[in-house]
């Protein structure tokens, strides 16, 4: 969500005073991931992360519900008066990565979007299910995605640091290990574009 420059306090407490209570109704097959605030990137912006379980029938289930939620219609309501735009994709989790799970904080959050040449995800993937290895010892690894509806050929990496410090050292812990240098000359050429997001999350983030 791209959000109002002055409208971003009053989003925010809207959003973490009705999306918890929509996810206390065990009808929803859906459940929070992550909610954040990008800091670094691009300004005034609100990134959420929801996981169906289900497949397709449980997000068609949770999308009719929601139709008939008269809290939620409201809710929708107030916060278009505070966006300029909205995008949205669904995801599918890259099996080799970590499941993202609640984390205690505090932490920053880095998504890190690259959006490939078509034809190179199975490249990309085969690369990353070796190469994820030399980025897990401090943790950071929370999640890695790619796209099935939206923007095609896209991959969203998620990580977690303590502060822009430790994503310092790090990142730079990896170039000391044999094999991540290997990853990088491999991946590099599959990329057309790519961004990074430094995000912080919101007091209802179960991913803190």
């Amino acid at each position: 969500h791209n959000v109002k420059p002055e409208c971003l306090d009053a989003y925010n407490s809207l959003t973490e005073a009705v999306l918890p209570k929509l996810h206390l109704d065990e009808d929803y097959p859906c459940s929070l991931v992550g909610n954040w605030n990008t800091w670094y990137g691009e300004q005034d912006q609100a990134v959420h992360l929801w996981r169906f379980s289900g497949g397709y029938p449980a997000l068609m289930d949770c999308m009719n519900k929601l139709k008939n939620n008269k809290e939620y219609l409201e809710f929708r309501k107030e916060r278009s008066q505070m966006l300029l735009s909205r995008r949205n994709q669904l995801l599918l989790e890259f099996s080799f990565w970590n499941e993202p799970q609640p984390r205690a904080g505090p932490n920053i959050y880095e998504l890190r979007t690259y959006k490939l040449k078509p034809g190179t995800m199975i490249e990309w993937g085969n690369n990353w299910a070796r190469a994820i290895k030399y980025r897990q010892e401090n943790q950071e690894a929370v999640g890695g995605f790619f796209s099935q509806i939206g923007e095609l050929y896209v991959v969203h990496h998620l990580w977690a640091y303590k502060d822009l410090q430790s994503r310092e050292e790090t990142r730079n812990a990896a170039w000391r290990k044999r094999g991540w240098d290997e990853n990088v000359y491999y991946t590099v050429p599959l990329v057309r574009h790519m961004e990074s997001r430094i995000m912080i999350p919101l007091k209802i983030s179960p991913l803190q």
